[in-house]
């Protein structure tokens, strides 16, 4: 491949040099910021060689290249604009001026929960690993693996005490990112985190249990009764409080003589936000966080199969909006209540939608005969079951849009299914073929034929879809 060839066309089709802001690139797309988006020459940027898909979303225009080639790309289109190495934050954050207050949000979400996804996703998938080992007639009737194998106790426990820290100290986590995306000091953010989690509070899971035994202490501050307890597994207290102590910390700064500021601003700060965050934020934030993974537990039992077929079809639309993103914070919480939730069920129909995405996109390899389709299709919809969707749907799906309709069909009725039978992940994970670990022990049979309806479903109407729109063209 010519890479500096193939960065000239990227330029051209994409407006010329003056209308390229900035960029940056990931693991498999170009992501830039443009001036004018319509000035953009979407179909001479397919033709170009290498190219497997386009999509403009949060701001940014990216263009799919695949890994790696997309990095050979972008370093000879760096070469070419001139304007050397721009990191993802920094394109991210130029992006932002061209976004409503909704696209904010969600971003702004975004920016606060992927940085600390891996360390949910490993406590998460630690903790499936330790349902499975402990789940009575998961291998064998009636007995756990610790029933067969006693010796393995103690590094069972052990499996669990990782699996759960991530989740005991996520206000930890999501002080010190939130506090950071707010503009404030993030290690001042984590020792905010840690204040609501301190061992020295009564334990926060436990919180409803504790307060009908009668055994709550409180602080008597200022006349005010503090109740002394933690906020593990919370989420609304904790971004809340982050934005507070940012906000406090910003506004010091301004005042505050700078030979004072190390000394009065993360005081008075840490402090302050502390002490809202125990007697206004804290309680109403931990009744709201509850209401809401309460209120969707109840909503997705309710509705049953009739929810999950909405929410199967159309999520695939979702991610397109970018609004998935939000789910990430639900899905948390979620988790932070597992002893009332019973898991998420955002996940595994996450994974119904992704199974029938690359299912849709091995269709139109199988429907169509073009080789350079076929070249894109069968990478792209491999790995979409395997949990990253973006080559397919983007790539394919959309550009052959019956197959993406047939995902939604297929993602819909397994979705369904799934639902019916109350299928729900104890954990975060890939949401794909490789998403069995972060499952219920006692849902994997339903959720694994719920991927083969995914699969089956969408594979099929994807070829029957666009063979038949070929023939009418």
């Amino acid at each position: 491949m010519n890479f500096p060839q193939i960065a000239q066309q990227v330029i051209d089709k994409l407006g010329g040099k003056e209308n390229i802001a900035t960029a940056a690139h990931c693991a498999t797309r170009l992501r830039i910021v443009l001036n004018d988006e319509s000035k953009v020459d979407k179909e001479g940027i397919d033709n170009i060689e290498g190219v497997k898909g386009q999509f403009a979303v949060a701001g940014q225009y990216q263009i799919i290249f695949g890994s790696g080639t997309v990095n050979k790309v972008h370093a000879e289109l760096t070469k070419l604009l001139g304007i050397g190495d721009v990191s993802n934050a920094e394109v991210a954050e130029a992006a932002s001026g061209n976004q409503n207050l909704l696209q904010r949000l969600v971003k702004g979400l975004a920016d606060i929960f992927v940085p600390i996804i891996p360390a949910i996703v490993a406590g998460g998938l630690l903790m499936g690993i330790h349902s499975m080992l402990t789940a009575k007639g998961f291998f064998v009737d009636e007995l756990s693996v610790i029933d067969m194998h006693p010796g393995l106790a103690d590094l069972v426990d052990f499996i669990n005490t990782i699996a759960n820290a991530p989740f005991v100290f996520l206000p930890v986590l999501l002080g010190f990112s939130a506090t950071r995306k707010f503009g404030g000091n993030p290690f001042l953010g984590a020792a905010l985190g840690m204040l609501l989690v301190h061992p020295a509070l009564a334990d926060g899971w436990n919180y409803a249990l504790t307060l009908a035994q009668g055994k709550i202490q409180y602080w008597n501050v200022f006349g005010l009764e503090i109740e002394k307890v933690g906020y593990q597994g919370t989420v609304i207290p904790t971004l809340v409080s982050a934005w507070v102590l940012a906000t406090l910390e910003k506004t010091f700064r301004k005042f505050v003589p700078s030979y004072l500021d190390n000394l009065i601003t993360p005081l008075f700060s840490l402090f302050i936000a502390g002490f809202l965050a125990f007697t206004v934020i804290g309680p109403i934030g931990r009744e709201a966080g509850s209401l809401i993974a309460s209120g969707l537990t109840w909503l997705y039992d309710t509705l049953g199969f009739v929810g999950g077929a909405i929410f199967g079809a159309f999520y695939a639309p979702i991610v397109i909006t970018g609004m998935h993103q939000t789910f990430i914070a639900v899905e948390t919480q979620l988790l932070a209540e597992m002893a009332n939730t019973g898991g998420t069920f955002i996940f595994p129909i996450a994974a119904m939608s992704n199974i029938a995405q690359g299912a849709a996109c091995l269709g139109v390899a199988v429907a169509l005969k073009d080789p350079k389709v076929r070249g894109l299709a069968v990478p792209s919809g491999i790995s979409a079951l395997l949990g990253i969707t973006e080559p397919a749907m983007f790539g394919v799906n959309l550009r052959y849009r019956q197959a993406f309709f047939a995902a939604m069909i297929g993602s819909g009725l397994s979705s369904a299914f799934i639902a019916f039978f109350n299928v729900k992940a104890i954990a975060l994970g890939a949401a794909g073929f490789l998403g069995i670990p972060s499952i219920k022990p006692d849902s994997l049979a339903m959720y694994s034929i719920g991927m083969v309806i995914s699969f089956v479903v969408a594979f099929t109407l994807s070829v029957i879809f666009v063979k038949r729109a070929k023939a009418k063209a």
